[in-house]
């Protein structure tokens, strides 16, 4: 398989983990925008903590909020975390270089759990943590209301596309039976019995005979 085809693959069973949920398009969307919202703005192993009671609260979905987190992992950390804070730290004003927010991020992008992640993250400065929160805010600001409105979109989209193919499918069925309709009464006007008729003299002609 190539890149391209997982890639597809992996796209497709994350859309329709979207659209399938059985939920209005407003809660769906609500509860994926929590998840990238705290998944911006909240350090690797506390996201869920705070996701998941807030969609109960503001009434949006717990999978969305779940898997919505998933934008920062042990995958994208490597990229997202240090122009997170490159961006926070030019915001708040610190003199730091790109380079030197990656050295200084190393053991957070490291830590393989809670724990190393909380002892990297009370290693770092405080004016780097700073701007971690800050960059962190930014992304959450811009990308919370895009997931809302592109989220409701796909689940509408999904829906209106199933209701194209449901209707399709009932008008293809009424052709059929309207056609049916139509051979039967042709039917009756050439031989003056009713459809049906032929297969009930053909059975009675095949029947045995009674003793």
């Amino acid at each position: 398989m190539s890149a391209g085809q997982w890639f597809k693959k992996k796209w497709r069973k994350f859309y329709l983990k979207i659209v399938r949920e059985k939920a209005s398009p407003e809660y769906i969307a609500r509860g994926w925008s929590i998840g990238m919202f705290f998944g911006c703005l909240i350090p690797i192993g506390g996201q869920l903590i705070c996701s998941i009671p807030a969609a109960f609260l503001l009434k949006g979905s717990k999978v969305g909020a779940v898997l919505g987190t998933f934008l920062t992992n042990q995958i994208t950390v490597f990229f997202i975390y240090p122009v997170q804070c490159y961006a926070g730290a030019k915001l708040i004003g610190l003199d730091l270089t790109y380079s030197d927010i990656k050295i200084k991020l190393k053991d957070i992008v490291d830590a393989s759990n809670f724990s190393e992640f909380v002892t990297a993250t009370k290693n770092l400065a405080g004016d780097l943590t700073l701007a971690f929160f800050v960059g962190g805010a930014i992304m959450a600001i811009v990308l919370t209301p895009i997931t809302y409105v592109v989220v409701k979109k796909m689940v509408i989209g999904y829906r209106i596309q199933l209701e194209k193919r449901r209707r399709k499918r009932l008008a293809a069925l009424r052709a059929r039976v309207q056609a049916r309709h139509e051979h039967d009464g042709k039917h009756e006007e050439h031989t003056g019995l009713p459809a049906d008729a032929d297969i009930q003299v053909t059975a009675a002609k095949d029947a045995p005979p009674h003793i």
